[in-house]
């Protein structure tokens, strides 16, 4: 493992930006929903299509949660094209990773044995950030994923962590993200400022609708940060409704 992290955990380099404070806001406000919930600890973050930052807001906001003194996990479920162990420099080794710990898990289940979790839990140089990495690419994610045997790991998995964060496929084209929606608490879709449109919002959408899953907000990334005169990262968190309707509106004017 290197003693390094990359430059993606904004939130540690620059702790007082604009960014680092929309991380912590979107913190506040899941802190707030989870009131009288405490079963609310399981956060899916993915994204309508690729590159649009789901990976870097989830390790960014693990890192708030870690900064609070929390316990986290980050499951880097995007077994087709993870990089959250890119993001912490740590090797995402062939032995072990997520696939693996569910591939493992079923053997060893059907023998009354099982599994070590320790030998696929990673602990980040991250004070309180623990990773499980994506380990090998399965020839078919989705088999793997709608499994009872990864929902028994998922529960087995909040009883260790305060918090987990789930780093998943996005969603058009994809199946992953709706399947893993059943077991958490909290879905968040991250949208790129300019770039995802309010189509692939909409199909997003109608997606978790048909998987009978819900979407708890989208999170805003990459838009203009005039502070501190840097341009870059910022995110900010909305109810995808009301996110469709605001861009529509502008359109019409």
């Amino acid at each position: 493992m290197n003693n390094k992290v990359t430059t993606d955990l904004y939130i540690n380099a620059s702790p007082k930006s604009s960014f680092s404070e929309s991380i912590r806001t979107i913190r506040t406000n899941l802190a707030f929903s989870a009131l009288g919930n405490k079963n609310l600890k399981v956060i899916l973050i993915t994204s309508p299509e690729p590159h649009n930052g789901k990976s870097f807001i989830s390790a960014n906001l693990a890192a708030a949660y870690a900064q609070e003194g929390k316990k986290v996990l980050i499951i880097d479920a995007d077994l087709r094209n993870g990089r959250e162990h890119e993001i912490f420099n740590i090797i995402n080794i062939n032995s072990g990773g997520y696939s693996n710990l569910i591939l493992n898990s079923l053997i060893l289940n059907s023998s009354d044995r099982h599994v070590d979790y320790k030998n696929y839990l990673i602990e980040t140089n991250i004070k309180g950030i623990t990773l499980l990495p994506t380990g090998p690419t399965p020839a078919n994610p989705v088999e793997l994923l709608e499994t009872e045997t990864n929902k028994e790991i998922i529960e087995k998995l909040r009883v260790m962590f305060d918090i987990i964060i789930i780093d998943s496929p996005p969603v058009i084209g994809l199946s992953d993200s709706l399947i893993l929606s059943k077991y958490t608490d909290v879905n968040l879709v991250v949208a790129e400022n300019k770039r995802t449109t309010v189509e692939s919002l909409t199909k997003t959408k109608k997606a978790f609708e048909a998987a009978e899953s819900t979407i708890s907000g989208v999170v805003i990334n990459k838009a203009d940060v005039k502070h501190h005169g840097y341009y870059g990262y910022y995110a900010e968190g909305y109810y995808i409704d009301e996110d469709i309707k605001k861009k529509k509106r502008r359109k019409k004017h």
